[in-house]
Formats: structure tokens, sequence, C-alpha cells
């Protein structure tokens, strides 16, 4: 398959910003403000509500790639179908589609291709700029999950609360999420994670975090959570597939990388805490020495 056929329409936009002329990146920006519902209005509307004229709409989907607008608009709407596809769809997309050879090979391959459009995508500027919010000893880092996403989280905060102090793990039940809120303070930094069948308290609590002036940095799928709306950074990790779960790997992968960048960044306090916890260890006898 051609890898730009693989693209959501939000990332052939990033991938192609800087080719755009002025106009187009305008229309662009309006876009991804509001993805995906005003790529599904008319030319005239999506034109209107950016600012820029219908032909600069036509141009820029066919400089994406696309046939013309009407090609873009179908692409939208398999995304949008693929976002709220449920366990039983996801069996019966891969059951059509499975090729006669094991599961262990159409497992790796698509989780090796996940990898490679990921971080052909992957920006290292954002992560480097992630990594810096994160080190700092200023800002008090607060980390959340959902139903499924909730692992990842707390296998970041255990390494993170290795590395540094005023680290949070934000428990799964909602109702107690106005108690974290109450404590945030600007410029501290809300982690969340936040992949497809998208959770409505999740992106709740995003906004309240904003309106403290807390950064959010989301880790979110190819299509992207609504959390995105408040985020100043995210990261789109590839999640399908053969399977009726998504696969987690991508983006265990990513939050690996960035607490080995962290650990690095941190320098001898960073080395100062780990040999502290190490002597607690010791202390009650809790790991095995040999």
């Amino acid at each position: 398959m051609d890898p730009q056929e693989e693209l959501t329409v939000a990332e052939r936009i990033r991938g192609r910003y800087e080719a755009l002329t002025q106009a187009e990146r305008q229309l662009a920006s309006a876009l991804l403000a509001n993805y995906p519902v005003l790529g599904l209005s008319s030319v005239a509307e999506v034109g209107a509500a950016a600012g820029v004229s219908s032909p600069t709409v036509v141009r820029m989907a066919k400089k994406l790639g696309y046939d013309g607008f009407p090609d873009l608009q179908s692409h939208l709407r398999a995304e949008i179908e693929a976002r709220i596809s449920n366990p039983i769809n996801k069996i019966d997309h891969w059951s059509e589609q499975a090729p006669d050879t094991h599961i262990v090979n159409r497992f790796a391959d698509a989780v090796m291709d996940n990898l490679r459009n990921t971080l052909r995508h992957l920006s290292i500027d954002d992560f480097d700029t992630v990594v810096r919010l994160l080190a700092d000893p200023e800002r008090r880092i607060y980390l959340v999950g959902g139903r499924i996403t909730r692992s990842l989280a707390d296998y970041f905060f255990t390494h993170l609360h290795v590395i540094r102090d005023g680290v949070t793990l934000i428990p799964p039940n909602a109702n107690t999420w106005p108690h974290y809120v109450l404590e945030m303070r600007p410029g501290d930094v809300l982690v969340v994670f936040d992949v497809r069948r998208y959770e409505r308290d999740t992106a709740r609590f995003a906004r309240m975090a904003r309106s403290k002036d807390v950064s959010i940095v989301a880790f979110t799928d190819q299509w992207g959570s609504p959390v995105m709306k408040e985020a100043e950074h995210a990261f789109h990790c590839r999640i399908e597939v053969p399977s009726a779960w998504d696969s987690s790997v991508v983006t265990l992968l990513l939050v690996e990388m960035m607490i080995a960048a962290l650990q690095t960044r941190t320098g001898e306090d960073g080395i100062k805490r780990l040999r502290t916890l190490e002597d607690l260890f010791d202390q009650t006898k809790t790991l095995r020495k040999s």
C-alpha cells in the first residue's frame, strides 16, 4: 500500500504544512482547530470559516494528494467511522482482511508498520520541548489515563516519580478529579492518555485543567482525541492491529524514550534520587539482591 494512503487527513496537513501558501496555511489551521467537523462542510462553508476562497479549498485538497475536496471528505468520514469502532467492529474488519498467515506474523507486521508511521511523523522539537517541561522542577506533573490507557499513565508515573518529585497519578474515578484541579497551579503539566472510544470525562478534565493555565500533553492515536483541543503538545501513536483491541506498543515505546531522555536531562539530581530510593528498598528488603 502507498504510505500516503495510510495517513489521516490531519497527518497529511501537518506533513505538507511548510509547503503550503499563506492562504492554504490559514485554511489548514482552521481545519485542524475544528477537526474533523469543519472538513465535512461544503467547500463554500469551509472557505468562509477559514477566511479563504473556495478555489483555495479545492487547491489545497489536491496539494494534499486527494482527487479533490469530495475525496478528502470521504477520507474524513472513514476516519470518523474508525474512531468510533468497538471491539466487535474491529474483529469483523480484521476477519475480512486476514491473510493466510499466522497471527504472530500478522500482528508483528502491523506493530512494525505502526512504529514506522508514528516515528515518521514524530516532531523531535515537540518531543524535546515536552522533556524540558517534565524535567522542570518548578512544575508539578499530573498524569491521567482512561479505561485501557490508565496502565500507561501508571507506568509513566512510576518512572517519573523515581526521576523527580512533584508527580501525581490521578485515579480513574472522575468524581475525585475536581480535587486535583483545585491543587493545580499555572505552569503545571497534565499528561493525558486517551485513544479511540475517547472518554468524555477525560476531555472535560483537560478543559478544567486548561482553565487554570496548566499545560496539557496528550498521548493519543492517529485520529486524535478531543483532548487535543486543549493540548499544547500531542503525540499521535498508531494503534491498529489485527485484534479486537488496539495496541499500546508504540505509545509505550514513546513513553520509554521520554523516560530515558528525562533521566539523562535530570543528570546527577536524578541519579541521587534513584540512589536514595535504592537505599530505601534495601532497608525494607523488598527487592532481592541475589
